[in-house]
């Protein structure tokens, strides 16, 4: 069963209540719940008072209840026994706690009986929390980790730093002594604990370690923050501690939280100190930040965009890698000095994926471009970034081979935007050219990598591409995160409507782009339905260019 743990921010005041109650064969049905009276049989002679020399067990042995503020130090009648003997002190905390003692002592004595208290300052370690288990398996080993964690301490609130001298160049230490990595070996959570104990011994043996038990944990990190563990009993019924030995008792106990509710003048204090806190931190998220913003100079676009290429399949040969570049249209277009706007991927071996080798590259660029449209009666579609790829192999012994080459217009809408290439290479007519490509590497290449589609340097009527035979190849994927930033976006100007209409305009042109690639593929599908034609015999084709049944 999880014990369970409660978390809340304390107020200037915080305190506890506990109450301690041994159960007896008199309590025992009051205690015990309805639904759990036939649940479990319990001997009640196992809680009957044990008798005394005068013959009954004093009733302020059998129950105590106590009020407890944060880090209030109660004493044990072990401390109470150890630190009356002088040379049993050894630290200034030691004889600070001797001369407390001897103060109740001379005043009528300690007011708590069997609860007491170690506070952060107080040489304790739970050790159920350091061997906190991950599971409710009996036979559960400690791993590793959970081994090396029961070693570390928490730095103390009031800790300070032990390197002061050291110079702040030296940041590893090659051979740490002992001492240095006990010191060092600590959470940095500032953190400070508090157990409220309680002495289970039998009546009149009380002082004994063997018979302390922890009712609770409280925790306050640096956020003032106090985890309580087991949580406020509240309207649940009471935990309960079984005792071992030969006469087992059961105690029960609960705990409260009784701090007093804060006055108006506390809480509006309070809220100041709040209010300041979250200012002063809002003011450091703001210097790490910085306030000057970079905007884009009025009427212009900015296009950013983190890109990656993704894969690429289809190809014939293996060890796959990819050239790549974005041209920018001569007109409107513009890029920073230190842009760099080609790349190339790493060499990629192929993997079987259905009928297709996949080479995965996952390699990422990214690059930004300013448009600035700076004529208004212009009605012309403006041309929008191009993505150029080249796919080559490169195999063992050197020989090294262009496997196809594409292009894709950029998105020109903002987001995220997966893109298909389809590639094709330049071809020779006769066997030559391939047995060349196979043995020796080599193969046609174009000149100039614009030449895929229309070149941004073409100036004429029409691109003629007569005489260029060419082969479909494999696919390039491209994976693009577009970014737009324009001061047109959140002004309310004529600006804003000059520049909606060039984006209205980008967005046609966009659309426009995808009917020429379409057109494109039924152009390259009919020219290969063509030349399979031409391939056939003629006694097999009809005058009309339809085949004979």
């Amino acid at each position: 069963m999880a014990v369970p743990v409660s978390s809340f921010v304390p107020r200037t005041r915080s305190r506890f209540g506990v109450h301690l109650q041994r159960i007896t064969s008199s309590n025992f049905l009051h205690y015990q719940p309805a639904a759990e009276l036939w649940k479990d049989l319990i001997d009640l002679a196992t809680f009957r008072p044990q008798p005394t020399a005068s013959g009954h067990r004093p009733e302020e042995d059998e129950e105590e209840e106590i009020v407890i503020g944060w880090q209030e130090k109660l004493f044990s009648q072990f401390e109470v026994d150890l630190y009356q003997n002088e040379a049993a002190c050894q630290s200034p905390l030691d004889y600070q706690y001797r001369q407390e003692i001897l103060k109740l002592e001379n005043s009528g004595g300690k007011k708590n009986r069997r609860i007491f208290t170690y506070t952060d300052s107080d040489r304790y370690t739970n050790l159920e929390e350091h061997c906190q288990r991950m599971t409710t398996a009996a036979s559960e080993v400690p791993s590793f980790l959970v081994e090396r964690m029961a070693n570390v301490r928490r730095r103390r609130q009031d800790r300070r730093g032990m390197e002061g001298g050291i110079l702040k160049s030296r940041i590893v230490t090659w051979e740490p002594s002992e001492e240095f990595v006990r010191n060092n070996h600590v959470i940095n959570t500032p953190l400070q604990t508090m157990h409220i104990m309680a002495d289970l011994g039998p009546y009149k043996k009380l002082g004994y370690k063997k018979y302390e038990h922890v009712l609770c944990t409280l925790k306050v990190d640096g956020n003032g923050v106090i985890t309580v563990k087991p949580d406020f009993t509240g309207l649940k019924g009471p935990y309960r501690i079984e005792t071992e030995g030969e006469k087992q008792e059961l105690w029960k106990y609960t705990i409260d939280n009784v701090s007093p509710l804060a006055q108006p003048e506390e809480e509006e204090q309070e809220r100041r100190v709040f209010k300041d806190l979250y200012g002063r931190h809002k003011e450091y998220l703001s210097s790490l930040i910085g306030t000057d913003f970079e905007m884009t100079v009025p009427g212009a676009l900015r296009l950013f965009v983190n890109g990656e290429v993704v894969s690429a399949q289809g190809y014939e040969y293996d060890n796959l890698y990819v050239h790549f570049f974005v041209e920018l249209p001569t007109t409107h277009w513009s890029s920073p000095a230190f842009q760099q706007l080609s790349g190339v991927t790493q060499t990629c071996t192929t993997k079987s994926l259905g009928m297709d080798k996949v080479a995965h590259f996952s390699y990422p660029f990214t690059f930004e471009a300013f448009f600035l449209h700076e004529d208004e009666s212009s009605d012309a579609l403006p041309e929008w970034p191009v993505l150029y790829c080249e796919v080559l192999s490169l195999d063992f012994w050197q020989r090294y081979r262009v496997e196809g080459y594409g292009a894709v217009v950029l998105p020109a809408t903002p987001g995220s935007h997966t893109l298909t290439v389809s590639t094709w290479r330049p071809v020779e007519l006769g066997m030559v050219a391939e047995l060349r490509r196979f043995f020796i590497g080599g193969s046609l290449e174009l000149e100039d990598l614009s030449y895929v589609r229309i070149p941004g340097s073409f100036k004429g009527e029409r691109l003629s591409r007569f005489g260029l035979r060419t082969e479909t190849t494999g696919t390039v994927t491209f994976r693009l995160h577009c970014l737009q930033q324009s001061r047109a976006f959140m002004e309310s100007s004529s600006l804003r409507k000059r520049m909606r209409s060039v984006l209205d305009r980008l967005e046609g042109f966009s659309q426009q782009s995808s009917i020429h690639n379409v057109l494109e593929a039924f152009r390259r599908a009919r020219r290969r339905m063509q030349e399979a034609r031409e391939s056939l015999p003629q006694d097999l084709v009809s005058p009309s260019g339809t085949l004979v049944s």
